[in-house]
């Protein structure tokens, strides 16, 4: 296994790692390989240089796994989850207070909103939500 350090076309740097350098080629041809930060799948190797840490290099990582596990759990949301867009403070009382089948949902909700609804009792979170890679 190799580690690579990579660039989209778009400037972002992550690292990637790969059976051997023919795999990385195979699957950067193929657009297999995506951009942790914007989806771009013009993916080439990066400069790559000795195993030290650098500032701004280890923030854009760490940015790049954190997105990736923000998307993961948009995801995880979208297939779980009942979208009910901006009736979300309406769907997530009727829950509440048992008028509707309790069910996992998700939707839009301002800020006041969602502070009448935590004054109220109704359990809720607020997701940072990503566009998606093409957005």
């Amino acid at each position: 296994m190799i580690l690579f350090d990579l660039r989209c076309a778009k400037g972002h740097d992550f690292d990637a790692w790969f059976r051997d350098g023919a795999t990385f080629d195979q699957q950067a041809e193929a657009g297999a390989i995506s951009c942790a930060i914007c989806g771009d799948t013009e993916v080439s190797k990066a400069l790559m240089t000795p195993a030290v840490a650098s500032g701004p290099r280890r923030d854009e990582r760490d940015a790049a796994k954190v997105l990736k596990a923000l998307r993961e759990m948009q995801r995880h949301i979208q297939r779980n989850f009942d979208h009910v867009g901006r009736r979300f403070p309406e769907e997530a009382r009727k829950i509440h207070y048992g008028e509707a089948e309790k069910r996992n949902i998700y939707g839009e909700a301002t800020r006041d909103e969602a502070k009448e609804l935590v004054d109220e009792g109704v359990e809720v979170s607020a997701v940072p939500w990503l566009p998606p890679h093409d957005g």
